[in-house]
């Protein structure tokens, strides 16, 4: 019986998923995001590289991967987010830059990036906000009307300052044409680094999934017109200024909800967190990462059961991924001493229901992507 039992779990545990390795670029300072993006409106995604340590916000053409500069002086950028009221046309593109992790050293300028002509060509910015370390873009549906809002998330309070950071965090949004900051709530402390949007009733309205020091924690936007916020977990069990979570994200198995993210801040942890009625049941399944900052799901091997991807910037650098066997997370070194992922986004690159995956790296400068072999 002891026999049989190991031959079942080894035909539980899942194949290794093979990807191949493209370098797009490799002359990117300071590489910190990856943003899919139908930028030319041909109606294949391209990608957005935002470079901390570089003025000019560049794309790659799909499928060519050629190189061109979307906007130019914005110094010390860190966000973008792009999106297209209706396919295949000209998205509307938002960039924080001006960033600095102290709040008294940044200006934290927003701007909207608009085409003049040939999409080809650099677009113009158009400045709509200053909020101090603006940091996390996001677009919204927040009512169902399938009119997004713009979504801003600062690092941490307008008063704060390491290595606490103690303060409260305004979380913050705009509605296009207008683009008036309203609050949505200033209950985050601490350092507010992680951000994900996501339809969490099923209802076609997005919430925001919020990871700081004080954990993880629901928005609502409410037909009352009224935010309403959630807490989903504490986030990991250390004191401050190492509580709470950094980046979240969700992700299915079956008809199951789970939350996954990097714990602590930069952390060294990948926690999976699983509903058990009212609460959430936290595990780590990953403790030796090192200066983790991204975090991914998706279903890419088709059991209909996502895997976690995840990337640190720490040497030896790298991207994991993690699949579940039963009860089992299971780690696949995906790439190691590649590139210090900073940000990694999952994309269908040609709309053949194939998942490739992005990773712009800090210390190695370059924009990798991971594809299914033949693609």
């Amino acid at each position: 019986m002891r026999v049989l039992g190991v031959f079942v779990l080894a035909l539980l545990v899942a194949p290794a998923m093979h990807f191949e390795k493209t370098t797009i670029a490799d002359n990117l300072a300071g590489g910190y995001q990856v943003i899919p993006c139908d930028v030319n409106g041909d109606g294949r995604p391209d990608l957005i590289a935002l470079a901390s340590g570089m003025p000019d916000l560049l794309w790659f053409e799909n499928p060519t991967w050629e190189r061109h500069v979307l906007a130019t002086n914005l110094p010390h950028m860190i966000n973008a987010a792009c999106w297209a009221r209706i396919p295949r046309s000209l998205p509307t593109i938002a960039v924080a830059y001006e960033f600095a992790t102290e709040p008294k050293d940044s200006l934290g300028i927003v701007s909207i990036l608009t085409p003049d002509g040939d999409p080809r060509k650099p677009w113009k910015a158009t400045e709509i906000d200053r909020l101090p370390t603006s940091h996390r873009l996001r677009w919204a549906d927040i009512d169902g009307t399938g009119n997004k809002v713009l979504v801003d998330a600062p690092l941490a309070g307008q008063d704060a300052h390491g290595p606490d950071y103690r303060g409260h965090v305004p979380l913050v949004y705009y509605r296009p044409g207008q683009w008036k900051r309203q609050l949505i709530g200033d209950q985050e402390e601490g350092i507010l680094h992680g951000i994900f949007v996501t339809d969490w009733e099923h209802n076609g309205r997005d919430a925001i999934l919020i990871g700081s020091f004080l954990g993880i924690h629901l928005y609502r936007f409410g037909q009352d017109g009224k935010w309403s916020r959630t807490e989903i977990a504490a986030g990991g069990p250390l004191p401050w200024p190492k509580s709470g979570s950094s980046d979240v994200t969700v992700g299915r198995c079956g008809n199951q909800r789970f939350v996954a993210a990097i714990e602590p801040w930069h952390g060294n942890e990948v926690a999976v967190y699983r509903s058990d009625g009212a609460s959430w049941q936290r595990e780590v399944i990953d403790n030796t990462l090192l200066d983790a900052h991204t975090i991914q799901t998706a279903d890419l091997d088709g059991d209909g059961c996502d895997e976690i991807v995840a990337g640190f910037r720490g040497k030896p650098y790298g991207v994991y991924m993690y699949a579940l066997d039963g009860a089992k997370w299971n780690r696949q070194i995906l790439d190691q001493g590649g590139v210090s992922a900073a940000s990694c986004s999952i994309v269908d690159l040609d709309g053949r229901g194939q998942h490739s995956i992005a990773c712009i790296g800090s210390a190695t400068h370059n924009l990798v992507l991971f594809t299914p072999p033949g693609r």
